[in-house]
């Protein structure tokens, strides 16, 4: 199998005696008192993800990028309030065992979890997995059966009452992306402003309130080698609202070729649509939901608007020489098409 990490980038660095030191200290019983190594995983956008090795013991330390981020994204204590105990009720979320808010360390929040095996699917399909349609197929109807086995979470169970504010949960959401929006543009871009204004005046009713990944989509997900779904990872924005949120995003990122962002989300979906196309995953959903899903595609045009922003922010802290990785480049060119297919959406 592919090695899933590499050496550190040079910017990415930290201070690795400190931060070993740190992890001998707090957690002795899971890593021993042996020399600490660490490497990273090289994949995503976002958050910072390295594997800390002790001996036979692997654990992945995350936290946010480089440089200021967004209010409210990137939250390493979110993550890990979620992961310390959604195990209990979904397996296919690693655990987190510690969180450490002490910037001095490894220069921001960071918290430490279990580590998973397995393959995450991105840029093309790995050689490690069968590239068979039966396959896919597996891969593609456990990813909408996983969505579905989360909503169904009992969170308050768990003791995630706290952790968002269900009602009036859409109508901030929209309001809260385009406020990052506004922050991280670097030109007027009037299609985001229509699109921010027509999902603002018509928001739908929600019909439930569950546990939101919040950025439902293959390359957030592990598979094993049975095609069954290892692990679910990203839980920074994780919270409590309409399920159907998370659906569009889903649907979003599963494009075919007759959707205007295929190009630009082929990495994550160019394996799978042509094994479930978006129908097949609404009804395999609303099967198991019991929701009325007439107002998808609102759904999807917020998806839009999320990403949009989202691509931006990534954007605009490679333009602000935060981050030198050349795959951030390109991404601001992608806004004005995504926002032109959540206007066609509604």
């Amino acid at each position: 199998m592919t090695p899933d990490t590499a050496p550190i980038r040079p910017e990415e660095r930290f201070d690795e005696e400190r931060v070993a030191a740190y992890l001998a200290e707090h957690l002795p019983d899971l890593l021993g008192g042996g020399p600490i190594a660490f490497e990273q995983f090289p994949g995503g956008k976002a958050n910072l993800t390295y594997l800390a090795r002790c001996g036979d013991t692997e654990v992945v330390l995350r936290r946010p990028p480089l440089g200021p981020v967004a209010p409210g994204s990137h939250d390493m204590e979110r993550e890990h309030t979620v992961l310390a105990v959604l195990h209990e009720a979904f397996p296919k979320a690693p655990r987190s065992y510690h969180l450490c808010t002490d910037p001095a360390v490894m220069g921001k929040p960071f918290f430490v979890m279990e580590r998973r095996n397995g393959t995450v699917v991105r840029e093309r399909w790995p050689s490690s997995l069968p590239d068979t349609t039966p396959f896919r197929r597996t891969v593609a109807e456990g990813l909408v059966d996983t969505l579905g086995e989360l909503h169904a979470v009992d969170f308050v169970t768990l003791g995630l009452g706290g952790l968002g504010r269900p009602s009036g949960f859409v109508p901030r959401q929209v309001e809260g992306w385009s406020d990052r929006w506004e922050k991280a543009k670097e030109d007027d871009v009037p299609d985001m402003t229509r699109l921010a204004g027509r999902l603002a005046d018509s928001v739908p009713v929600p019909q439930a309130a569950t546990l939101l990944h919040n950025d439902f989509k293959l390359d957030n997900t592990m598979i094993a080698a049975d095609g069954s779904i290892e692990a679910v990872f990203d839980w920074d924005m994780a919270t409590t609202g309409d399920p159907l949120v998370d659906l569009g995003t889903t649907l979003v990122y599963w494009a075919s070729p007759d959707d205007a962002i295929f190009p630009l989300f082929a990495a994550e979906t160019v394996m799978l649509h042509d094994v479930m196309g978006r129908d097949e995953i609404v009804a395999r959903y609303a099967a198991a939901s019991s929701l009325d899903l007439e107002e998808v595609g609102w759904y999807q045009a917020l998806a839009c608007f999320r990403i949009a922003v989202i691509l931006q922010q990534i954007y605009i802290r490679y333009r602000r020489g935060q981050t030198s990785d050349e795959r951030f480049a390109s991404l601001g060119s992608l806004v004005l098409p995504i926002a032109a297919d959540g206007l066609r959406l509604l």
